[in-house]
């Protein structure tokens, strides 16, 4: 079980740096900051990769940061509800049409969070009984 909990500390981490990249061009993608400049600006979006690099530097060591794997499941919930908002009041098919990239970045990257939230808590969980 140690195993699969520490390759999902590096899938987490790879998930947020390979998708920030890749959909954001390597930052040259104006499309994602120009839909939620403040949470999504290209220096949030290097805060995300930064978050991801934290996942995988703890993927080994996990069991002995407790408390920062409940930081991560924070985190990744703070997300999971920032997206969820944005979802309500907009639409992605238009920024579908100016881009896919970016299209694609709204629409999944508030689903990966939820996913995490849930996995950072259940470790959290699983530690907390220990």
């Amino acid at each position: 079980m140690k195993n699969t909990i520490t390759k999902g500390f590096i899938l987490s981490g790879l998930s947020n740096i390979v998708a920030v990249l890749i959909l954001s061009r390597f930052f040259t993608n104006e499309f994602i900051p120009k839909y939620d400049n403040v949470v999504m600006s290209n220096f949030g979006l290097l805060m995300i990769i930064v978050w991801g690099f934290a996942y995988i530097s703890v993927a080994k060591s996990y069991s002995k940061v407790k408390w920062l794997v409940a930081v991560f499941a924070v985190e990744k919930l703070i997300y999971a509800i920032i997206w969820a908002l944005w979802r309500l009041k907009n639409d992605v098919s238009p920024i579908f049409d100016e881009d896919i990239m970016a299209g694609i970045f709204y629409s999944i990257y508030g689903i990966n969070d939820i996913i995490f939230f849930f996995f950072f808590s259940y470790v959290f969980i699983k530690l907390s009984k220990k």
